[in-house]
């Protein structure tokens, strides 16, 4: 019997199925990637701000961001006016207007505040003693003159703020206003009454 034999043996390897196996990858090659892993983090670490205070400080909050964005006109004014509230009335008054149950009345919708700008003006500048009715309910507390230090741009920017925030929609205050009410009221040493106050002109 003859055998068959194949006169290409070439050919018989090359049309074999392929298949699948494994093979090592290159040290040098597993060693690059990591070295550019590595290095894309640091750059990224380096230049990307992270939480770097450079970048972040002094924001710690959205309303410190706010308090240094240049702003200018009526906007500044007011944006001074809400940093004087959260130093001198916030305390009391809370930050929100709505005053603190047996400590102070609230600002919103107060009509002590939107009301006559000589009124409003004088209550800080001499003080509040006795009883005082604020939307529709009575306080008897006494409110020292916490204002008469401030000059009278702060002094118009805060009532400003207040007559302008949580609803009230009242016109703002200005430096002027602040100053003519501080020169006809000079000569008063003794903090105001709700009726002292209703009975200026």
């Amino acid at each position: 019997m003859s055998e068959n034999v194949n006169p290409n043996p070439a050919a018989s390897v090359s049309d074999a199925e392929p298949h699948a196996g494994s093979a090592s990858m290159p040290i040098w090659m597993l060693v690059t990637v990591m070295v550019l892993v590595f290095s894309g983090g640091l750059y990224f670490d380096t230049f990307g701000g992270g939480f770097n205070p450079q970048v972040y400080a002094p924001y710690r909050s959205l309303n410190d961001l706010m308090t240094y964005q240049p702003v200018s006109g009526d906007d500044a004014y007011l944006l001074r006016g809400k940093v004087v509230y959260e130093q001198v009335c916030a305390l009391c008054h809370a930050s929100d207007g709505n005053g603190k149950p047996g400590q102070a009345p609230p600002f919103a919708g107060s009509e002590w505040v939107t009301g006559d700008v000589g009124h409003l003006v004088r209550i800080p500048l001499q003080g509040l003693n006795g009883p005082i009715k604020v939307k529709g309910v009575e306080w008897n507390l006494s409110m020292p003159a916490m204002g008469a230090a401030l000059p009278d741009e702060d002094l118009g920017a805060v009532l400003s703020y207040m007559r302008t925030s949580w609803g009230n929609k009242a016109g703002l205050v200005t430096p002027e206003e602040v100053k003519a009410v501080r020169g006809a009221s000079a000569s008063r040493t003794q903090p105001w009454t709700a009726a002292e106050l209703e009975a200026v002109k």
